[in-house]
This record gives C-alpha cells, structure tokens and sequence, in this order.
C-alpha cells in the first residue's frame, strides 16, 4: 500500500470517527489483550443513557467519563483466542447476548482484528 493511499484512507476513518454515535444502552466493552495467555479480552459494562445521549452509571446515574475516572466491575469478561472466537463467544453463545446496536457489533469486530492483530506480532493494542 502507497504511503498516499495509507494518508488517504485514514483520513476517511478519522473523519467518520467525528460523527454523532447513539450509544448501546446495552453497554460498553473496554477491549485489551493478555500476550502471555495469547487472548483478546472484553470487558462488560452496563450503562443507562441520558435523554442527552450520554453513557451514565446504573448505580449512581451519574455521566461515565470517556477517559476512565472511575472505577467499576465488568458484569463479565470475555475471552477468546481470535476475533471470531470472541465475536462468536458474545453473540452467538451469550444470552441475552450484551449488545443491541448493529453499529456497535461492527464496531466491535473491526476493534477485536485490530486487537488480533497487535497480538499476533506483538505490538502494544489501544481501543479507538
């Protein structure tokens, strides 16, 4: 891939990645890898969202820091050792499966080939 082409692309993911995002009233996941174990984890978590369509604790109904800040306990974690697998693990053997928006499993799945993929040649992951 020409370095022109490489810009070119990333420029349109950049782009979309500015736009509005209804956010999953099922919850969110915090996605991360464990490179000696050689898995891709997701994490959990369940949220309500505002009339303002911000993420807010079920518990203390107060706004979720994008950034972190907070500390919380995943109602599960998943674990799998490809991104089919934990694809698969959350949407096909999970019920009721913890997403709702078709958005969001896409979303989900471009992040667990990228997480693969830092683990396949051992580079640090960080979820976009």
């Amino acid at each position: 891939m020409t370095e022109d082409l490489k810009t070119q692309l990333q420029g349109i993911d950049d782009q979309l990645s500015k736009r509005f995002i209804d956010l999953d009233p099922d919850g969110y996941f915090i996605i991360y890898i464990d490179p000696e174990a050689g898995l891709i984890c997701a994490d959990h978590y369940t949220n309500t969202i505002s009339d303002k369509g911000l993420a807010l604790d079920p518990e203390t109904g107060e706004p979720i820091p994008v950034k972190g800040g907070i500390k919380r306990s995943p109602t599960r974690t998943f674990k799998g050792r490809t991104a089919k697998e934990l694809g698969m693990e959350i949407t096909e053997k999970t019920n009721p499966c913890p997403l709702s928006r078709l958005d969001h499993a896409l979303y989900l799945g471009r992040e667990f080939v990228r997480a693969e993929l830092a683990l396949i040649r051992g580079e640090t992951y960080i979820q976009d």
